[in-house]
């Protein structure tokens, strides 16, 4: 069987040596004579999984037993709503960073539990580059103030954490989540969808400092209340038991590879090569301001928008997947998660450049 590589924004490639973990575990889970997707979620055998997975995070992210972590179904979707209904209070207003098409739909889901200030946006540039925080509008009396590090989409990431006072600060890092070293102190809040860098799709991991617990407002539905789901462990309803198992796995496997340090140095290095080739050239073109140009989600134009398909049906032939930009934004768009080996980066560049000699 020959692996292709797959750029896909989410769902998205795993570590192949995961899948053939989860492939060899599949019928029989450590002589249990069970699959994990056939567990009670309240048995022995796979209590002690998810208490693994959520120590294997603990140790990766560095979250401390201030700290709950939850493993929620909904996506990170679902968390648009869920944080307001949290965090917002009663007749309470939230500060909102407007950075690309994800941080719109937080903002629109937001608006529909209370009063939101987009405190900065970078809307009328295209959402290119950051707006920079001197000019940020923000209420020092906010609930919480919200962003997005890394708009999957657009391919713009911010290169620091904002600054919020004493004001939660509340991030959605679905597509930035352990690839690199964070210091989760400085939030509040942290959600992220596992189709990217965590594990599959149906899971998202919410990290919440206790002190947030415990005020939800009254009409917040029981599965969407963060104390409920703390208090019983993510499991008041019975979780998405496979997806948080593959999730575990995954931890596994970045603890193999050195931790998040060492996948950060992978990251980095994946990405300055794939930037690095598409400013060399003139056929190529990438639009985000270099300073906050996404490690994990690379966009990108050919000189001829009419050479597109070409490019796409060449690329699938070379077993280069998933290379489509988002309808939203056009062109292509290269997703190079945690999961995706150096060695893809390499053979998408290898291709790029035959394909510009050949076309351009």
């Amino acid at each position: 069987m020959s692996r292709a590589y797959n750029f896909c924004a989410g769902p998205a490639t795993l570590p192949e040596s995961v899948l053939r973990q989860a492939r060899d575990e599949m019928l029989d889970w450590q002589g249990t004579g069970m699959s994990v997707m056939e567990m009670s979620h309240r048995s022995d055998e796979f209590v002690a999984i998810a208490e693994t997975a959520e120590q294997d995070l603990r140790d990766l992210a560095g979250i401390s037993g201030d700290y709950a972590v939850l493993f929620m179904q909904g996506g990170a979707s679902s968390q648009f709503a869920t944080v307001p209904l949290n965090l917002l209070g009663e007749k309470g207003t939230a500060d909102y960073i407007n950075t690309g098409i994800w941080s719109k739909k937080a903002i629109a889901e937001a608006r529909r539990y209370g009063e939101v200030n987009v405190a900065a946006s970078s809307q009328d540039n295209g959402f290119t580059d950051i707006p920079d925080q001197a000019h940020w509008r923000c209420n020092p009396q906010a609930s919480y103030l919200h962003y997005t590090p890394n708009e999957t989409i657009g391919g713009l990431e911010f290169d620091f954490v904002p600054d919020a006072g004493s004001v939660p600060l509340v991030a959605d890092m679905s597509s930035s989540m352990l690839s690199r070293p964070l210091d989760v102190s400085k939030f509040g809040l942290i959600y992220a969808g596992a189709q990217k860098n965590i594990g599959p799709s149906g899971l998202v991991v919410v990290i919440v400092r206790k002190d947030l617990l415990g005020h939800a407002r009254p009409e917040t539905p029981t599965m969407m209340d963060y104390k409920v789901t703390a208090d019983n462990g993510s499991m008041y309803n019975t979780p998405s038991t496979y997806s948080w198992y593959l999730a575990g796995l995954v931890f596994k496997w970045l603890k193999a590879q050195g931790g998040v340090t060492a996948i950060a140095e992978i990251n980095s290095r994946k990405a300055r090569k794939l930037y690095g080739f598409i400013d060399q050239s003139d056929f190529y073109a990438n639009p985000i301001a270099p300073r906050f140009r996404s490690w994990m989600n690379v966009p990108f134009t050919l000189a001829d928008d009419a050479l597109n398909d070409a490019f796409l049906q060449g690329a699938e032939e070379r077993r280069l997947l998933n290379l489509k930009g988002h309808r939203s934004v056009g062109g292509m768009r290269a997703s190079i998660y945690n999961a995706m080996p150096e060695a893809g980066v390499d053979a998408l560049i290898d291709y790029m450049a035959t394909f510009e000699k050949e076309r351009g």
